[in-house]
């Protein structure tokens, strides 16, 4: 042995890597922790749940300074080996509660023993989550009631959790008071108590079991998103999804607080849709992961403000017009109950923080997700929905700021639009010669072209719509301002007038499965201009208020983000120049920040800190937005260089004055 003396030894703790002496004689578990590595332990040492497994390995390591054995632990004691006898455990393993430290050791703490694991959330960007949740569960065994003692079961199960775990001032719910003596009898008085934040005794469970669950939700305005974890391991169990049924009282947010103001019952309306979908969608993952409802005792929620407010019965009129004042901007902890869900009768449900009037918590979810406050680089984030929420930011502070793009870019008030569904266009290209299309559609692993694929298109969604207008763009067929060329029109019979109104036929009849062409018409595309105008203009704001001319990094958020072609979303001049190696698309971001928060409780006293922080930039009543709109309804821009598309971009033809004057008095 390398003792550095006859009463310490030496521990290495892998992955960990930490190290440090202990006293000979000290418990394993509670060698770990003085080292700073948590293992499990929901029994509390008692040899119950089996989650402190570690493994010894034999032999000299000279980079440790040690050499370590099996036999540098104390042997097996008699609650070691009958659980021994009773699970099956792999060749080597121990349990760290049961073992005593006699000499220098190099163990190895396998992941499921960790008690804090790295979970990644996103492989694009390598992102862990450190699993620490707010609500966890342990095992007690409380003192039974006798003659002679006094007080109720509920004081002494506070004794034995003060005295077994450490913990005091506890609270209990209601709920949960019902069924302690039941569950006290059940188990010969021995329990799993489910806690929250350390603070209040969530649900009592007879003997010793598992399975604590949480919920993260996007509740965005088109879609919801609901992510069902494993609060020990940080696992995504299931994932369920839903449109948002208030999508019938309007399809963007200013439209749903229009039938507010129309209806003295809207929001009601309104609120009992989502909560109803948010039972749904929390009852089809529970059946997915083979639990019961009741085992979900923690939900996050995010959303944008009027979201935010809806889901929680408030009425968002003040929102639709200035100053745009939120009901509540701060972070909320309520009981799910409260709401109408109904889930583990005492669950508890966090709503992050907002921003501003239309900067919500969704946002601060993304940010918590992507850490532009973290950044060496100067990072801007955009989530693109029908309220699109920009982020501009790194070290040395962060700005946000939101601009009403409208739903054009999820396929509403689209000719032939549709959500991102099996059926879908999702990816066009047009060929610049004879400007033939192919397309893909969501559902169907190869590209399509006329006459390839009979019934499969059903209509176009956001991306489709998106690459479409671009290669309509780079084949010559439309022009900067969006018209259809007409040396374009002479060239193919694709683009078609109705009167002076153009249209592109993406397929034709035979080849839909509506039996009606597709076509993207001269409205789509001043649909699409006007929404990816509102969005530029956002982020020309933000980057006027840095200082700056360019950014280094673009991350394109969202749903829709996710399909966005990164080279088709600057020609169209939706984002501002920059390298296309630097624009990457990370998925559904505010889902992964309401899990992060789910599985981290500081990551919740972190998104408040990041609301506090950010400063808002107001588009809706800055003078600069509307000259920033007008240029930006060109393709990609009236004004801005693309120096990162030459070679892409068509060489511009000037249109004629008075042919242009004529076009306008044409439009009206």
């Amino acid at each position: 042995m390398t003792e550095t003396d006859n009463d310490s030894c030496t521990i290495a703790l892998m992955p960990a890597g930490r190290r440090g002496q202990v006293a000979r004689g000290t418990n394993l578990l509670e060698a770990a922790r003085q080292l700073g590595v948590e293992l499990e332990s929901i029994c509390a040492g008692r040899q119950t749940c089996g989650k402190c497994q570690v493994s010894v390995e034999s032999g000299s390591f000279p980079k440790h300074a040690l050499t370590s054995s099996p036999d540098h632990l104390s042997a097996p004691d008699g609650r070691e080996a009958k659980y021994f006898e009773k699970h099956a455990l792999a060749p080597g393993r121990r349990l760290a509660c049961a073992c005593e430290v006699q000499g220098d050791l190099l163990l190895v703490v396998p992941e499921e023993s960790q008690a804090r694991k790295q979970i990644v959330a996103k492989a694009a960007t390598d992102r862990a989550i450190d699993v620490a949740p707010a609500v966890r569960q342990v095992y007690v065994e409380v003192v039974p009631a006798t003659l002679e003692s006094h007080g109720g079961d509920w004081e002494r199960l506070q004794a034995a959790l003060a005295e077994q775990w450490g913990l005091h001032d506890l609270i209990l719910d209601p709920q949960a008071l019902l069924i302690l003596q039941p569950a006290l009898a059940a188990g010969g008085h021995a329990l799993t108590v489910t806690l929250w934040q350390d603070r209040e005794v969530l649900r009592v469970q007879p003997g010793y079991v598992e399975g604590a669950f949480g919920l993260a939700v996007d509740v965005g305005s088109t879609t919801i998103v609901a992510h069902l974890c494993d609060l020990r391991t940080g696992a995504v169990r299931a994932t369920a999804s839903s449109m948002n049924p208030q999508v019938r009282f309007g399809e963007d947010l200013m439209s749903r607080v229009s039938y507010v103001m129309m209806h003295p019952d809207g929001t009601e309306k309104m609120h009992r849709a989502v909560i109803e979908t948010l039972q749904s969608l929390a009852e089809q993952a529970a059946a997915s992961a083979g639990i019961a409802r009741e085992d979900i005792a923690d939900v996050v929620l995010v959303g944008n403000t009027v979201m935010h407010h809806l889901l929680l019965g408030l009425s968002p009129v003040e929102l639709g017009g200035a100053p745009f004042a939120l009901a509540v901007s701060e972070p909320l902890d309520l009981k799910a109950r409260d709401l109408g869900l109904k889930l583990n009768p005492a669950a508890r449900l966090h709503v992050l923080p907002c921003i501003a009037g239309h900067v919500g918590a969704d946002n601060v979810a993304v940010q918590l997700a992507e850490a532009p406050h973290a950044s060496d680089e100067l990072m801007l984030i955009v989530d693109v929905g029908t309220n699109a929420e920009i982020v501009l930011g790194d070290r040395g502070g962060v700005l946000c700021c939101s601009s009403p793009t409208g739903p054009a870019f999820e396929g509403a008030q689209i000719t032939h639009g549709q959500r991102a569904a099996p059926g879908a266009i999702e990816r066009v290209r047009i060929d610049p010669d004879t400007l033939e299309p192919r397309w893909k559609v969501i559902g169907h692993p190869d590209w399509i072209g006329p006459g390839g694929a009979a019934e499969q298109a059903t209509g176009i969604c956001g991306s489709g719509i998106i690459e479409a207008v671009a290669e309509l763009f780079l084949a010559g067929a439309i022009t900067a301002d969006g018209l259809f060329s007409e040396a374009a029109a002479a060239r193919s019979p694709r683009i078609r007038y109705t009167g002076r109104t153009g249209a592109y036929v993406l397929t034709e009849a035979e080849d839909s499965a509506t039996g009606q062409p597709i076509t993207v018409t001269q409205s789509d595309i001043r649909a699409i201009q006007l929404g990816k105008a509102a969005l530029y203009a956002g982020v020309k704001l933000l980057m006027q208020e840095r200082g700056v001319t360019a950014v280094d990094r673009i991350v394109l958020a969202g749903a829709f983000g996710s399909y966005i072609d990164p080279r088709h979303a600057m020609v169209l001049g939706l984002i501002p120049d920059c390298a296309l190696e630097r624009v990457v698309a990370v998925g559904n971001a505010a889902g992964d920040g309401a899990r992060i928060a789910l599985l981290n409780r500081e990551a919740r006293r972190e998104a408040a800190r990041l609301a506090r922080e950010n400063r808002h930039v107001q588009t809706a009543v800055n003078p600069s937005f509307q000259a920033e709109f007008v240029g930006a309804i060109a393709i990609p821009h009236a004004t801005d260089a693309f120096p990162h598309l030459t070679g892409i971009l068509p060489v511009p033809t000037p249109v004629p004055t008075e042919r242009r004057s004529a076009r306008r008095r044409a439009r009206g």
